[in-house]
């Protein structure tokens, strides 16, 4: 009996059973099970110790079931409401919201607006700003995180703001009674 056979006798009962519990295919499961011994076949000399067999296992079998549900994807087409804006409306919202940043920052206190205008605005790095402004670096830091808190609750008083996952800005809209806040 091969060493492939004797790891089958062994182990397939108990590597159904971890597949099926991630799985609820059962066919699905077979399948993949399956593909778990092609895999211990071909790599069954890769296996240095014995001893970590089933240790070694187990992290195909779930490799397996990461590579099923990575291409195993729901190819439904997603509602109309669902389906992302287009880059260019992304774009546009984008700079729509950057001309109100301005006469927001205008509104923090003076200690705030210039740390924040010459970081944010001006694209300057913060030691270059603490330099200019002749305090410490993380005098700046501290300036620039509570400018930039203050300035979120402006925004947030006066927008609706929609953020994808990567937290870029999707799309956003000024609040009813809010329309001239910048």
């Amino acid at each position: 009996m091969s060493m492939t056979e004797q790891i089958w006798t062994e182990y397939h009962r108990k590597l159904l059973s971890f597949i099926k519990k991630r799985v609820s295919d059962d066919a699905m499961a077979e399948d993949i099970l399956q593909e778990i011994f092609v895999k211990v076949h071909r790599r069954i000399d890769s296996l240095k110790e014995e001893i970590k067999l089933e240790s070694w296992l187990y992290q195909i079998a779930r490799n397996t079931v990461y590579d099923y549900y990575r291409t195993h994807k729901p190819t439904e087409t997603l509602p109309e409401e669902l389906i992302q804006p287009d880059i260019e409306q992304n774009e546009s919202a984008k700079q729509e919201l950057e001309s109100c940043l301005e006469p927001m920052i205008n509104q923090l206190s003076e200690r705030y607006r210039d740390a924040v205008y010459l970081s944010e605005i001006k694209g300057m790095n913060q030691k270059d700003v603490a330099i200019q402004q002749g305090i410490s670096l993380s005098g700046v830091k501290s300036r620039i995180q509570r400018g930039r808190k203050l300035l979120k609750g402006l925004l947030q008083d006066c927008c609706e703001i929609e953020l994808d996952k990567k937290n870029k800005l999707v799309d956003f809209s000024k609040k009813p009674g809010k329309e001239d806040c910048c």
